[in-house]
C-alpha cells in the first residue's frame, strides 16, 4: 500500500479528479481537507486556499496513477508525492486491494 498526495486549487477540480481516479480503480478510497496553502512561484511567495488529496491505493498502480493524476491536473506543475506504507492492519489492506484495479 501507498498513499499518494496532492493538491487542488478548489473542491470542484479536486471531487472531479477523485471521483475519475475511484471509477477508474486505480484509488480506493480519497480524503480531502480545506487549507491555506504558501508557496513560491514564478519568484514570488504567493498564499491561497487549496484542497489537499490523500489517494490511498497499492504500491503497483503507482506509474499508472501518477501519469493519470498528471493528465487531469488542472496545475501546470502539480505536486505528486508518494509515501510509502510501512505498516497497515490487515483487514484495511485486503478491502484495498479487493477495491483496486484487478
Amino acid at each position: 500500500m501507498i498513499i499518494v498526495y496532492t493538491t487542488f486549487p478548489d473542491w470542484e477540480s479536486a471531487e472531479k479528479v477523485v471521483k475519475t481516479l475511484l471509477k477508474e480503480r486505480l484509488i480506493a478510497c480519497a480524503n480531502l481537507r480545506e487549507h491555506r496553502a504558501f508557496y513560491w512561484w514564478e519568484g514570488k511567495i504567493e498564499e491561497d486556499k487549496e484542497v489537499g488529496a490523500i489517494l490511498k491505493t497499492r504500491e503497483d498502480l503507482w506509474e499508472e496513477l501518477k501519469e493519470r493524476i498528471k493528465e487531469l491536473h488542472p496545475y501546470d506543475v502539480p505536486a505528486i508525492i508518494r509515501i510509502d506504507v510501512d505498516d497497515v492492519n490487515e483487514d484495511y489492506l485486503k478491502w484495498l486491494i479487493e477495491e483496486t484495479k484487478k
